[in-house]
Order: structure tokens, then C-alpha cells, then sequence
């Protein structure tokens, strides 16, 4: 499985995929978002079959090859010529992939700010190639392994948040599925682009080095739910001595 995000906000963008791939009981890494096009990039993160993944992107880098340095107008026009290029793929292969109980199945999320744009935008493209587009009111996407990472986002996240904290929600939206999912996790790569310099900048972390943001989480999230007030359930669901050492702890 997958988990990949990308956020819109009032500053810019955000874009992260971790990198491990699942093959049956093998694991092993591979990078699932790529900037595409010279001069005025957008990004393609993927979740779904591989292959698929691999040959649909061929087709795209292809595309832009023959517009000789030329970019796609629109973000729109880049996600009209994605699409166009994974109904070939699924034309191609779908019929084989079904004869080995396959299903054809890629999801994307795509973003940038072209020539011709007002804007950032970002979609997401279904694998029948429809596709719908990140609001203001719930400034992000994501595809693979969703449920774990979402409530973060719902809780902390909205348009107007800064771009480093987006930057930091990101990651700890990947931090809870990596912790729930077995099938997501470490290398991650990220994207960001900032409306002020216009421009993209990307890395790649293993675990190591975001070791002491994950410690740094979690002992703060022990701390919080020790220290947080005392509900009903306190003295409802507990002996009284438990009220005492609980008390003790938080004041410890």
C-alpha cells in the first residue's frame, strides 16, 4: 500500500509519499512522487499498481519530451494529458491484467502552477480518470492508505495555516499511518513550492533522520493525554485510589 498527501494552502504546496512497495512478503523501497516538465514543473504522486504507475508516467515524460522544453499551459491541461495517457495504458493492459486476477488500479494526486495559471491547484485522478479538485475548506488530498492520517489533518489543518506548520502536518499525517499500517514507511519524499520565490524544492528522509521529531511526538503525546483534565469516566469507570495516583502523576 501507499500513503501519499498534498496540501494547498495560503503559502503554497505540500506533497508527501513514503517509499515502501509490497510485493506479497517482499519489501522494498521506490520513490512514488516526481516533478515533472522544464521550467514550470508539477508534481505526480501515485498509488496503485506499479507497472501501471511506470508505464503511464513513460507515456507523460514522453509527451513532454516532444514539446521541446514546453510545459503544458494549465494544470489542467497537464491532468487532460495524464488521463489521456493512463486510458491508453488501461486500453493496452487492462484486459491482461484481468486475465491475472488484476485489477486495474491507479490513483494519483497531481499538482503545480503552470505558465497559465492564476494559482496552485491540485487534483486527484480516479483510475476511470475522473478526477476532482482540493477546496479551501478542506485544503488537502490523499490516496493509498487513507484513514490513519486524515484526523490530523481535519483537526489542525485548514487554508490559512503557515506553510512550515502544513510542511509539519504533512509529515506527522505519515507518521500516523506509518505507526498503523504495516505497509507504509520510511524512505519519504517531499515537495513543497512556495508562492513567494515560485519555486520547487524537494528531499528525500529515512528514518534516522526525523528520529528525534518522532521521539519528540510521541513523548508529547504521552505527556498531553496524562495531563489532560479529568473527565466523568474518572470517577464513574475507577477506584478512588486511582483518582489519587492519576492526580499525583499529572502534578509529578
Amino acid at each position: 500500500m501507499t500513503y501519499c498527501v498534498a496540501i494547498k494552502v495560503n503559502d503554497g504546496l505540500v506533497a508527501l509519499a513514503d517509499g515502501r512497495l509490497t510485493s506479497g512478503t517482499q519489501v522494498t523501497v521506490g520513490r512514488k512522487i516526481t516533478l515533472h516538465g522544464e521550467g514550470h514543473q508539477f508534481f505526480v504522486a501515485t498509488s496503485g499498481l506499479r507497472s501501471v504507475r511506470d508505464k503511464t508516467l513513460a507515456y507523460l515524460d514522453r509527451d513532454l519530451k516532444k514539446r521541446e522544453g514546453h510545459n503544458f499551459p494549465t494544470m489542467l491541461d497537464a491532468v487532460e494529458g495524464f488521463v489521456a495517457h493512463m486510458r491508453a495504458v488501461a486500453r493496452s493492459d487492462q484486459e491482461y491484467l484481468e486475465d491475472s486476477d488484476l485489477k486495474f488500479n491507479l490513483h494519483a494526486l497531481i499538482g503545480g502552477k503552470l505558465a497559465e495559471d492564476d494559482e496552485p491547484h491540485i487534483y486527484l485522478i480516479y483510475p476511470e480518470g475522473n478526477w476532482i479538485e482540493v477546496g479551501e475548506r478542506t485544503p488537502y488530498l490523499v490516496i493509498g492508505e487513507t484513514p490513519y492520517g486524515k484526523p490530523i489533518l481535519d483537526r489542525a489543518l485548514d487554508y490559512e495555516t503557515p506553510l512550515p506548520t502544513a510542511l509539519k502536518l504533512a509529515y506527522l499525517s505519515f507518521d500516523s499511518t506509518r505507526a498503523s499500517a504495516s505497509d507504509v514507511g520510511f524512505p519519504i519524499d517531499i515537495v513543497t513550492f512556495n508562492n513567494e520565490d515560485q519555486k520547487w524544492r524537494e528531499a528525500h528522509y529515512i528514518d534516522d533522520d526525523v528520529r528525534a521529531q518522532r521521539y519528540w511526538w510521541n513523548d508529547n503525546l504521552t505527556r498531553l493525554a496524562r495531563e489532560m483534565p479529568d473527565g466523568p469516566w474518572v470517577e464513574d469507570l475507577l477506584p478512588a485510589p486511582l483518582w489519587v495516583v492519576d492526580s499525583e502523576s499529572d502534578a509529578g
